[in-house]
């Protein structure tokens, strides 16, 4: 009889042991669950200056972002009105210059690292370009847009916080993430004009391309897209950007959002080839809104 008794709670206590370890297991297993998954980030990104990620533009951004059947970007209705746009790129935004002359345009800023290097390349070579700056970085940086307006740069929004999603907001989140990134160029550099916005990772929709305009500035795209985000090098960058340019093109390289070295170093390369070749100028140009 003792040693049956002896045998049975033995046995009940290997199952309590089991049926413990059991949901231990679960209990680990759903904290785990509910922790970010580091093995699942973004490809292609980029960081902002304190470490946040922007996503940054899809493999192939000057494909329109469209529905099924072609005619506009998931879940727009086709017959809906359409902002005037009257642009050469995705959604009626603009693809080119409209005229001879190049335009050199460098997104995500200001960034204190890279873009005083930048902005001192393109005065040692005398050429005036295009910052499409993200509005928290310009207000974390408003000494870096008056840098960049004093030597003859002319200025672009590019949202908030780089909102890759932007487009797919209601009309009045898109006009107050704008506005919010104007109001911050604007403190800095009061009687700054902003002309154009360009729509983080080129994810245009009607709505985004009808505020933008709404508020007076042209939706900007690019005709070429060396990829620096990417960090294929110098070399890389350089051929890109050299091979694919012609006249009206507008081109699309980084001051921020990561290790823009490599971007840094194709410009000191690219800017004696391109002035050789075509007459580089900050937007607007003869014949561009």
């Amino acid at each position: 009889m003792r040693a049956r008794s002896t045998g049975g709670t033995i046995g009940t206590v290997g199952v309590v042991t089991l049926v413990l370890a059991a949901l231990l297991g679960s209990a680990y297993a759903l904290g785990r669950s509910m922790l970010p998954d580091q093995s699942r980030q973004p490809t292609g990104t980029s960081a902002r200056v304190d470490g946040t990620q922007y996503a940054e533009q899809p493999a192939d951004p000057a494909a329109p972002r469209a529905g099924s059947d072609g005619t506009g970007p998931a879940g727009t209705d086709p017959d809906a009105p359409q902002p005037a746009g009257g642009g050469d790129g995705p959604f009626g935004s603009h693809a080119s210059t409209g005229s001879g002359e190049v335009a050199l345009t460098f997104d995500d800023g200001p960034d204190p690292t890279y873009t005083p290097q930048v902005l001192e390349v393109l005065r040692a070579y005398g050429v005036k370009a295009t910052f499409c700056v993200v509005g928290e970085n310009a207000q974390d940086h408003p000494d870096l847009v008056q840098a960049i307006v004093a030597d003859g740069h002319t200025l672009c929004n590019h949202s908030w916080h780089h909102d890759v999603l932007l487009g797919k907001r209601s009309p009045d989140l898109i006009r107050a993430d704008l506005i919010r990134t104007n109001e911050a160029i604007h403190a800095a550099v009061p009687n700054a004009r902003i002309s154009y916005f360009r729509q983080p990772g080129g994810a245009w929709t009607y709505p985004v391309v009808s505020v933008a305009e709404g508020l007076g500035m042209t939706p900007l795209h690019w005709t070429v897209d060396p990829n620096d985000w990417q960090l294929p090098g110098a070399a890389k960058i350089t051929a890109t950007v050299t091979g694919d340019t012609g006249p009206g093109a507008i081109v699309l390289m980084h001051d921020a959002g990561g290790d823009r070295q490599g971007t840094v170093a194709a410009l000191r390369r690219i800017l004696p080839d391109l002035t050789s070749r075509f007459r580089l100028e900050a937007l607007p140009v003869n014949g561009a809104n």
